[in-house]
């Protein structure tokens, strides 16, 4: 009992120390007396900044921030409202804050009061019913001609492709036709000439018939280029008058020694303002032009492929491409 109590007589220890060594002690701050020199300079930045001239934009900002937080307060919860004479007024009327204006039977009159929309431009009221129209106009005016330059594409491109193909007919009859006057011609000769042997038309370009002339001058440009391109691959490798005497037939055959030397026509350089007129036509119409040259002068029909015995034609269905279908 005695040790307990001895125990309990005895004053607690303090479990941590306070460290006196280590203490910051903060000095007190003494406020600092300004300067004339610091008074000048801070009342030259102020007077900079009142006397700056603030920009349009700064402005309308300042003025939209001031119009927002004017709107966005009710002017019955504003403090001053009790010195307003307009609201003071309305509340001799019967007027109440929170309630409608008007009978008070009437339970949809408007409550708050209408919202304000702040117009930016200086167009009219309706100006912007009438851009709405215009645009919708202008929106499916773009939508027709969208559908009127697919539906003339479409046409064009079916033209184009039709035109190709009567070109590519005009080409096959004037082919036919030329192939059947030489036929003729050389029936009426006496001598006629060997077929293997038969060279390019020296005849001038005017003289052969303007249906099938145009083809003849394609073919003589075209040998012309080729005759200009092997001379002048002979003169870069050899003389033209060189001979190798052991070439024989094939050798010769392989270098084109032995071909036949065409002559070409003299006025293929002219102009032929016939041939020009006759490929400016369409070529519906040369083509109608060329099949009735054949049908009148051998008895043969284009679309047949058939050369009747006389003129009557027997069995041809028609001059036309369409009767043949």
């Amino acid at each position: 009992m005695s040790m307990q109590d001895n125990t309990s007589n005895q004053p607690p220890e303090e479990d941590e120390e306070e460290d006196y060594m280590n203490m910051v002690i903060a000095e007190p701050t003494v406020p600092q007396k300004e300067t004339s020199i610091q008074r000048r300079q801070r009342q030259k930045r102020e007077a900079e900044i009142r006397g700056r001239v603030k920009s349009k934009a700064e402005l309308a900002e300042e003025e939209k921030v001031a119009r927002d937080a004017a709107l966005s307060r009710s002017m019955l919860a504003d403090t001053s409202s009790s010195k307003n004479k307009g609201l003071a007024m309305m509340a001799k009327m019967g007027f109440k804050p929170g309630a409608a204006l008007g009978s008070k039977d009437n339970v949809d009159a408007r409550i708050e009061p209408i919202g304000v929309s702040m117009k930016e431009d200086r167009g009219g009221i309706g100006l912007d019913t009438e851009k709405k129209r215009k645009f919708r106009e202008e929106v499916e005016k773009e939508g027709k001609r969208v559908k009127a330059e697919e539906g003339d594409y479409r046409e064009r491109v079916r033209r184009e492709r039709e035109e190709a193909r009567l070109e590519g007919l005009v080409g096959a009859a004037m082919r036919v036709a030329e192939r059947m006057n030489e036929e003729k011609e050389e029936a009426e000769a006496s001598t006629p000439e060997d077929p293997k042997k038969r060279t390019i038309s020296t005849k001038p370009l005017k003289q052969i018939n303007i249906l099938w002339r145009g083809l003849v001058r394609k073919r003589e440009e075209k040998e012309r280029d080729r005759r200009m391109r092997y001379d002048l691959h002979q003169s870069l490798s050899r003389l033209p008058t060189y001979d190798d005497a052991d070439e024989d037939k094939e050798d010769k055959r392989a270098l084109g020694k032995d071909r036949i030397q065409h002559t070409l026509v003299e006025d293929l350089e002219e102009e032929d303002p016939d041939l020009d007129a006759f490929n400016e036509l369409d070529p519906a119409e040369r083509l109608h032009k060329l099949v009735l040259h054949l049908r009148e002068e051998y008895n043969y029909c284009f679309w047949c492929k058939f050369t009747y015995p006389d003129k009557d034609m027997e069995g041809c269905p028609g001059l036309t491409e369409e009767d043949h279908d």
